[in-house]
């Protein structure tokens, strides 16, 4: 979630900085700017908002994306948990018999539990790769369908911009350009009909 939301303010970012280069550099209000080949006219721009959380917290499919992380999170951690249980386990046992054995049979314990501890090591890393790139194919998977959505959405509204509002990056908005519950309604719509 937290790759979905960083992309978002990159993209916002990225957005404000366009807007404001091409308002204070152009000469006059009904001139257009030339950008190599490509002319962009300057003067009245629409630019239109949504609210991330608002999509995290009423987005279906990203509530449903969201819950199956943490579930996997969940699982993941359980099996670690049982895993260091047993190492642990295994590691008071040695405790309490270790004067009685030999040299040989302690040697041979510990080095049981430096391979078990080792073999923890190394699943933790490759749960802790595929959570995340699991969590990053997901997140962008998200992304893909609230830009889809947009493009369609935006067809006859003729926005220049619409940007993802975070509140973290976003200082001043007017709620006159909130198109947050459209965005929900219809991304909801969608979701529902492929499901």
């Amino acid at each position: 979630m937290k790759n979905f939301t960083l992309g978002l303010n990159i993209a916002l970012v990225v957005a404000v900085g366009v807007l404001f280069y091409l308002h204070f550099s152009s000469p006059s209000a009904n001139s257009a700017i030339i950008t190599g080949t490509k002319e962009v006219p300057s003067g009245n721009f629409k630019i239109a908002y949504f609210e991330t959380d608002s999509i995290q917290t009423q987005f279906e499919y990203f509530k449903e994306v969201s819950g199956e992380l943490q579930a996997k999170d969940q699982a993941n951690a359980k099996i670690l948990g049982d895993m260091k249980s047993t190492f642990a386990a295994k590691y008071q046992e040695l405790q309490k018999v270790a004067s009685s054995l030999s040299q040989a049979e302690l040697a041979n314990k510990q080095q049981e539990l430096m391979q078990m501890e080792k073999t923890f090591q190394g699943k933790e890393k490759m749960m802790s790769d595929e959570m995340q790139d699991e969590q990053f194919r997901k997140m962008q998977d998200v992304k893909k369908k609230i830009e889809d959505y947009l493009k369609e959405y935006n067809k006859d509204k003729g926005y220049s911009y619409i940007l993802s509002s975070s509140p973290d990056l976003m200082y001043l908005k007017d709620t006159a350009y909130n198109i947050t519950s459209d965005v929900i309604r219809g991304l909801n719509a969608l979701y529902k009909k492929k499901k």
